[in-house]
This record gives C-alpha cells, structure tokens and sequence, in this order.
C-alpha cells in the first residue's frame, strides 16, 4: 500500500512509477519493496511531485 498522497506528482510520473514498480516485480521483489523502489526512482530523477514553473517578468 501507498504511503503518502500521490496527488502532487504528474501522470507521466505515476505512470513511470507503475513500470518501475512491474518491472522490479518481475525481479522477485514483494509488492511493497517494489513500490518504494518505484517512487524512489521517480524522486529521484523529478525531484519529487509536480513542479510549478516560475515565470519572470521583464
């Protein structure tokens, strides 16, 4: 099971979250070990849930 709202973060990222997660079940891990591996991996190429862009003005 999830831990923590996943709201924040994009659908590109669930997505690649999902396949992550498949990907290290088909490697032997257990659904929960999978599941953190998943969002780890997210986290650490994102940086975390969806960013908001900061426009400047000139």
């Amino acid at each position: 099971m999830s831990r923590g709202d996943k709201s924040a973060y994009t659908q590109k990222q669930k997505r690649q979250a999902k396949h992550i997660e498949e990907s290290e079940l088909e490697r032997g891990h257990s659904q929960e070990e999978a599941e953190r591996i998943a969002w780890a991996t997210v986290n650490k190429q994102d940086g975390g849930g969806q960013k908001k862009s900061h426009k400047t003005t000139k």
